[in-house]
């Protein structure tokens, strides 16, 4: 029989203040804070975490961050209270401009190609254990320019797995700028602003684009490689000339 994947609540408080409820995979949490902190802005490292605790609480999950009173002091202006089936990005912005702010440009420049996708791509099988006994779970992989891949978690939600990732990543003094990300997802305008503010250069998806997705790739400097296979790829877009053959 195949197991069920697991999705709850997930909430997250910083100072004792409510600031998200997530649907999420209630594993790596550790991870997910992280990486969602440092994705909202409201950290910038993983030293300015004074203490981080992760709780069973009635009917789900409780993230608890205390961070240093000048960090706080932006999380209470910016605190919304929300429910959300994935950690968006998106949930409670007040109007359009806000959706659409601008991106910090990609900096970054790798030298990598379609051969070290296929590489990674072959392997990620083996980095998707909750994919493979459930079938419901998403996977982001954090990938060398030569297609190895370094470090990967999964989430029934694709933005938690990225958002896990990239928390995963900081954790470990693992410099994004230095590889590409690899999604088994369709490829979102939220993938792509996580992308972007993580610093990594490259983002490729199994699945294709939106046009949201590709505007921002491009307005940012982001290279996006979608339907990636084994045998191709889909180059959208390659501002930094970062994919070499």
């Amino acid at each position: 029989m195949r197991a069920i994947a697991i999705e709850a609540p997930v909430s997250i408080e910083v100072g004792g203040v409510a600031y998200a409820v997530m649907m999420a995979t209630p594993l790596d949490l550790r991870d997910y804070a992280l990486g969602f902190a440092l994705n909202e802005g409201l950290l910038t490292s993983p030293g300015q975490i004074e203490k981080l605790s992760v709780v069973a609480v009635e009917g789900g999950w409780a993230i608890r961050l205390r961070l240093p009173p000048d960090r706080t002091e932006a999380v209470y202006e910016r605190a919304r209270a929300r429910v959300s089936e994935s950690s968006c990005g998106l949930c409670g912005m007040d109007n359009i401009e806000t959706v659409l702010r601008s991106l910090p440009p990609v900096a970054a420049r790798i030298r990598t190609g379609r051969r070290a996708i296929a590489r990674a791509l072959d392997t990620l099988h083996a980095h998707q254990p909750l994919g493979q006994a459930t079938g419901a779970a998403h996977v982001a992989a954090f990938c060398t320019p030569d297609g190895h891949i370094l470090q990967a978690r999964e989430d029934v939600g694709r933005h938690n797995a990225l958002d896990k990732l990239i928390g995963a990543l900081a954790w470990q003094g693992v410099n994004p700028a230095e590889g590409f990300i690899l999604l088994s997802a369709r490829c979102s305008y939220e993938l792509v602003e996580k992308t972007v503010r993580a610093g990594c250069a490259v983002l490729v998806t199994i699945s294709a684009p939106t046009s949201l997705a590709v505007e921002r790739a491009e307005a940012a400097g982001l290279t996006l490689v979608a339907l990636a296979r084994p045998d191709s790829a889909l180059l959208v877009c390659d501002p930094g000339g970062n994919i070499r053959d």
